[in-house]
């Protein structure tokens, strides 16, 4: 892809600020994309191992709402490869089988950011994965955000 906008763009690819950008640029899409190669059914069992033996009554109340509010996150829309960015979510769970460390809640939420994808799809698999970690049907993930480069900067104005 860096060979294409530089092929494109660049007017002189030697220069020496730009000489290492292709691998620098490999090396930020690996960190950035990072939740493209797992499914949610892998992100999850990432994220299995919970507190005590998972029993929820040894660490929690249960029936009480866990939520975890303002979770930081960024994603890149599958379209255009376009930055989402100034997203926060909240996380809401009611635990069933298992809870979670807030930290993982979290960590969660940022793997689900690292792919290419529409924002309307990231609440869900956050929802998907938590859902199937933790044993609960009582899930909320609501998020708001800039918008995404696509709808905002990127368009034609009318």
């Amino acid at each position: 892809m860096y060979a294409v906008f530089s092929a494109r763009w660049v007017t002189d690819p030697g220069r020496e600020g730009l000489r290492e950008t292709p691998q620098r640029v490999a090396a930020m899409y690996a960190e950035v994309f990072a939740g493209m190669k797992y499914t949610n059914e892998e992100i999850g069992n990432m994220f299995r191992k919970t507190f005590a033996d998972g029993r929820v009554s040894d660490v929690a109340d249960t029936g009480r709402v866990v939520v975890m509010k303002d979770i930081d996150m960024f994603s890149f829309c599958e379209h255009h490869m376009a930055l989402m960015y100034d997203m926060k979510a909240t996380v809401a769970y009611i635990p069933a089988e298992r809870v979670l460390g807030l930290s993982k809640i979290a960590r969660i939420c940022d793997m689900v950011g690292r792919r290419l994808q529409l924002q309307e799809r990231i609440g869900a698999d956050i929802a998907d994965i938590m859902s199937a970690v933790t044993g609960s049907d009582d899930v909320a993930v609501p998020f708001n955000g800039r918008p995404q480069l696509c709808d905002g900067e990127r368009c034609q104005k009318s």
